[in-house]
């Protein structure tokens, strides 16, 4: 059974906070896709304003959430 010292702590407090054009520079990708993935719950953000930010925690964490072993086998080959 896992114990509250297993529980991954929440990446928008580890670090500074970054908005979405420089998150996106980071991961490789376009703002956009980001969005989506906000949108989505996959990428944890907050909006401050009118402006999303996130930080390289967050992003860590989604890009490490994309690995092989996280896709469905089924969907592995396309």
């Amino acid at each position: 059974m896992a114990g509250p010292e297993d529980a991954q702590p929440d990446p928008l407090t580890i670090g500074e906070l970054i908005p979405l054009q420089e998150a996106a520079e980071y991961a490789g990708l376009v703002p956009g896709s980001l969005q989506a993935y906000i949108k989505r719950g996959r990428l944890r953000a907050r909006k401050m304003g009118k402006m999303w930010v996130t930080t390289h925690a967050a992003v860590d964490a989604y890009l490490a959430s994309r690995s092989l072993e996280n896709v469905p086998k089924k969907y592995r080959n396309r």
